[in-house]
């Protein structure tokens, strides 16, 4: 009997995780360039009270065998990139990635981080940098005397300079790809890092090996669907109801079975 309540903790506490991680992807429904997670569940070893296979007489054997299970438990959570919604700005440094890959971003240690955010701004420098103020990779500095920006798809940045006929080749921007990007870890700030289990990242011009193209002046949404994400969770509070129905009911046998009388 005890074996039953500790299963349906089980139960209860991996659900508890799978409402901690819908949450989190209602909570950045409007991040831009956000990707929902999933919660993966895997069941617990198994205790064999009896062999499937085993002989049960000179000539016979046991087409099925008895084993108790002892739960589940949380095994992964993995990002989901699957393409969001675009949404027009008008602001000439946003852009959206229409396809596979990230943008580069240069971090203070020296290290390269990725975002699928391309809410990108201007610093005192003229640097394109991302919200936080970390510079692309490579990086791009837009000259002062600039009055306008123009994104290519292939990520070429050229500038109209005053008094200038033909616009300015500035730089140009690349993305990054990886073999498995739910590899990669998340750091917050709409960034994520490499890893071993990502692989190395293959950079290139957008449009190119497989990388996907650039939108000015637009920027993905999150790919969180809110219905999807209600459903999740009502399915997740059933289930963690559920566990805990058992629990009450092997507490009531358990309580049956210690006031018995002779």
């Amino acid at each position: 009997m005890m074996r039953a309540l500790w299963t349906a903790g089980t139960g209860m506490v991996a659900q508890q995780a799978n409402i901690d991680v819908i949450s989190n992807n209602l909570a950045n429904v409007n991040t831009s360039g956000f990707k929902k997670s999933r919660t993966d569940f895997q069941d617990l070893m198994y205790q064999t009270i009896r062999q499937a296979g085993a002989t049960s007489g000179p000539d016979t054997m046991l087409p099925t065998g008895i084993q108790m299970g002892h739960g589940v438990r949380q095994v992964a959570t993995q990002k989901i990139y699957t393409q969001g919604n675009f949404q027009q700005t008008g602001n000439s440094l946003d852009i959206a990635i229409e396809g596979d890959g990230f943008l580069q971003v240069s971090m203070p240690d020296g290290t390269i981080a990725y975002t699928r955010d391309g809410a990108l701004k201007k610093d005192a420098q003229g640097r394109i940098v991302t919200s936080e103020g970390y510079p692309l990779e490579p990086a791009i500095t837009i000259p002062a005397e600039a009055t306008d920006v123009s994104i290519a798809a292939d990520g070429q940045v050229t500038v109209t300079i005053a008094g200038q006929n033909a616009p300015q080749n500035i730089g140009q921007i690349q993305i990054a790809r990886f073999v498995n990007p739910a590899g990669l870890d998340s750091m917050g700030r709409n960034l994520l890092k490499e890893t071993a289990a990502s692989g190395a990242p293959v950079v290139s011009n957008p449009g190119t090996d497989g990388a996907g193209t650039l939108v000015q002046k637009y920027l993905e949404m999150s790919n969180v669907q809110v219905v999807e994400e209600m459903v999740n969770m009502i399915v997740a509070q059933r289930a963690y109801e559920v566990n805990s129905k058992a629990i009450q009911t092997a507490d009531d046998m358990l309580g049956q079975a210690a006031n018995l009388r002779r």
